[in-house]
């Protein structure tokens, strides 16, 4: 019988998800297929999965946090940070785990001598890879529109900002991690808070991916290094397939099949 996969996100429609996962399923002869699920309310998560009879499910914005609470049992770095994106189905029960922050750390492989990082943005892509950064002994500075969620990172000692009160610094890599430019033209903060950032840093990432975000956009007409999330969807999405495949499929010939899939 095909096992069934899925990723859970409000907006979903523009994933590749499918599209990488089913290539890698297709291609390497593994008997499962990947759907999309629209989630409007987070709080259905574990019913909406179990009532679609699936074997493990991807989550994105904004639902990360709200898997973490579905979960029966969290394995590693998840664990950590009480943020999941993805899902596995073990004998009836949901076990979460978290391949963002890998995922990101192989797609700024290329960046040279990071040690200081502004992320714009509180929510769980921003955890996972703030904690992740801390691991690796880099500076994290945080700016955010409201101060609420920012408790989290304050007691992680980064440097915490909100729109009414940042003070730049000079910074190896900005990056950002809200849903600013995903379906919208907007900016992740005010434009002349993030024309000031991209004053003061050599690299720019962008957690979304399929588009120019107006944020990169910008960082482009400034002439500087960009990325955006398509690596990281990589990185994360070759780990999450181990765990749906349970490691009987090599590493590097899922790695190989899905960056196929973003040529389709």
């Amino acid at each position: 019988m095909n096992k069934i996969f899925s990723i859970f996100g409000n907006p979903v429609a523009h994933s590749r998800s499918p599209l990488m996962h089913n290539s890698v399923f297709k291609n390497l002869n593994y008997k499962a297929c990947y759907t999309r699920t629209l989630l409007q309310n987070g709080a259905k998560l574990k019913e909406t999965f179990f009532s679609l009879g699936l074997s493990g499910a991807n989550v994105t914005v904004p639902h990360k946090e709200s898997a973490y609470a579905a979960c029966d049992e969290v394995r590693g770095f998840a664990k950590k940070i009480g943020v999941v994106n993805t899902l596995i189905n073990e004998n009836g029960k949901l076990i979460g785990y978290n391949t963002d922050a890998d995922g990101f750390m192989y797609a700024i492989n290329e960046f040279q001598n990071i040690q200081n990082i502004l992320v714009l943005g509180a929510g769980g892509t921003a955890k996972a890879l703030v904690q992740k950064f801390l691991e690796e002994g880099l500076h994290v500075s945080i700016l955010n529109r409201s101060k609420a969620r920012l408790t989290y990172f304050e007691k992680l000692d980064c440097e915490c900002y909100t729109w009414d009160n940042f003070q730049p610094s000079q910074y190896d890599l900005v990056i950002n991690t809200t849903s600013a430019g995903l379906k919208d033209e907007n900016l992740p903060a005010p434009k002349e808070i993030i024309e000031i950032a991209l004053q003061n840093t050599r690299y720019v990432a962008d957690a979304i991916y399929g588009r120019t975000t107006p944020f990169l956009q910008l960082a482009k007409e400034k002439g500087l290094t960009c990325k955006d999330g398509a690596d990281m969807l990589l990185g994360q999405g070759v780990l999450a397939n181990e765990l749906f495949c349970n490691f009987e499929l090599d590493k590097e010939a899922i790695k190989k099949e899905m960056q196929k899939s973003f040529f389709y």
